[in-house]
């Protein structure tokens, strides 16, 4: 099967949710992707394949959408799994990372023995959208000592521009970008 057949598909499947969470948002839903064996198959070896070979030790999953491709990603690559979560939400002592949201700031933490001092590190969540997220998560994974080898995305909110606040220096792999 081609990529673009793929890619078509993977599309399809993508539902968008007006107003959800909120007024003015346009919700991309994956769950029907997640419920499409094959489909998430094939999901899942797409979005390893670019970072296949590259000496990945941990893939970094961002809460709560992030753990879902994440796990399995990381499975795929031969890595470990770390979970990257909101203040507050994990239950050993953490490293924290604060950054600014359009009104006020939010942090990301993850346990202090996650991630080591060595590890390269590929940071997955399911959408990148203003990157605020993302790029904490990067610097959270070298205060701990690792090295972000990249980013990995199921969808790309391409509009809002998140990409330009992520690391210049490491790929960035979106499967599709609205």
């Amino acid at each position: 099967m081609s990529a673009d057949h793929f890619v078509e598909r993977l599309r399809a499947a993508v539902r968008s949710i007006p107003d959800f969470p909120s007024p003015g948002i346009v919700f991309k839903d994956i769950t029907p992707i997640l419920s499409d064996k094959d489909l998430l198959a094939e999901t899942i070896d797409a979005l390893a394949t670019p970072f296949e070979g590259l000496g990945i030790t941990k893939v970094a999953g961002i809460e709560a959408r992030g753990f879902i491709l994440g796990t399995a990603l990381a499975h795929r690559l031969g890595a470990g799994f770390v979970p990257i979560r909101k203040k507050g939400k994990l239950p050993y002592e953490t490293h924290a990372v604060d950054y600014e949201l359009e009104y006020g700031t939010d942090s990301v933490e993850m346990h202090v023995d996650a991630v080591t001092e060595g590890d390269i590190v590929l940071i997955h969540d399911d959408v990148i959208a203003t990157g605020g997220t993302a790029s904490a998560t990067g610097r959270l994974i070298r205060l701990a000592g690792g090295r972000v080898l990249g980013y990995s995305f199921l969808v790309e909110l391409a509009f809002l521009s998140g990409r330009e606040h992520l690391d210049r220096d490491v790929q960035i792999h979106s499967l599709l970008t609205y």
